[in-house]
């Protein structure tokens, strides 16, 4: 039973080289999806063909040069957390991207030709929207349709609410406080999205503000010591506040010196992490009168994250028949 049996990791995506050509490629697929960019059709593709992708590839594909290291980071973690999690389970574990390469529609198409049966997929996005989560599940309706024989497919809402997942990220937290010093003041940074999703419906900033909290409780910070707020705004339209730029700049001019940021909402290190907060937020600190921000990374493919991914699969495999886990 195990072997007709597979566990996907998906995560958003990346531009398969640093290069304008490639990026423009990639954000012409991500910002084409209604479920990103909710803006009458017509409408939106001349503004995107003739507006963003003119002006944003070359800027954006700059930004990536700036983490680029192998590969796009995002994406050879991806990979090493589906390395390792097939460590940890008797099945076979795959990794796709909602956009890019290699994408979830060719990894499906993969295991079907290898005759899985049962296919489990986990998208690495703590707090269900449906500009995430809700992607991930047109991509494998949309494959379904296109299959004569179906297998049978369940996909994980979120993981906010597992107790370890808390517990990882409250415990990296207090890691880094311990080697750095517990002086500075603790910012969550989740993703944003525009305000009128929300308004539609959207629960995603209600699971943010969950998630933030009981990683605080978990980690023992102080009311005062932290606050959460939302980055990666983009155009003239409200969106979820607060920003993170305005809350360290607001900070900063407050007299506060010193801030440690964490970004709850990703599994792995992007160019949101790694260029957005480590280097435009932290200037954007610094000449607002700060003094230092620290970076505490994702979880990335550390073992205690692993350790997380196999807590929620477990449950689904067991309702599978499959109880046997390796060895951790």
């Amino acid at each position: 039973m195990a072997a007709n049996t597979a566990v996907v990791l998906v995560n958003l995506g990346t531009p398969d080289e640093a290069t304008p050509a490639a990026v423009r490629r990639y954000l012409k697929e991500f910002l084409s999806d209604p479920r990103v960019v909710e803006v009458p059709r017509l409408l939106w593709f001349f503004i995107l063909r003739l507006i963003i992708l003119p002006l944003r590839s070359k800027p954006v594909a700059k930004l990536y040069r700036g983490i680029w290291q192998e590969d796009s980071p995002i994406r050879t973690i991806t990979k090493e957390q589906a390395e390792a999690l097939a460590e940890k389970l008797p099945v076979t574990v795959a990794w796709g991207m909602t956009y890019g390469q290699p994408s979830l529609r060719s990894v499906l198409d993969q295991l079907q030709r290898e005759g899985k049966q049962r296919i489990l997929i986990l998208p690495l996005y703590p707090q269900y929207s449906a500009t995430t989560n809700g992607a991930v599940a047109d991509v494998v309706a949309d494959w379904l349709k296109e299959q004569r024989e179906v297998p049978e497919i369940v996909q994980v809402k979120d993981y906010w609410q597992q107790t370890s997942w808390v517990k990882a990220v409250a415990d990296s937290i207090t890691a880094h406080r311990q080697a750095q010093g517990s002086d500075a003041r603790v910012l969550m940074s989740f993703h944003g999205i525009p305000q009128a999703y929300a308004d539609k419906g959207d629960r995603y900033a209600e699971r943010c503000a969950a998630s933030a909290e009981a990683i605080a409780a978990q980690a023992g910070l102080a009311q005062g010591d932290w606050a959460y707020a939302y980055q990666s705004r983009f155009g003239k339209a409200p969106w979820l506040p607060p920003y993170t730029d305005q809350t360290l700049e607001q900070w900063a001019q407050q007299g506060v010196k010193k801030v440690q940021v964490l970004c709850p909402g990703f599994a792995a290190d992007c160019l949101e992490t790694l260029e957005e907060i480590c280097v435009e937020n932290r200037e954007l600190f610094l000449q607002a009168g700060g003094e230092e921000l620290q970076y505490i990374p994702a979880l990335n493919a550390e073992p205690v994250h692993i350790d997380v991914f196999v807590d929620i699969c477990t449950p689904y495999l067991a309702a599978w028949g499959i109880q046997q886990l390796h060895q951790q």
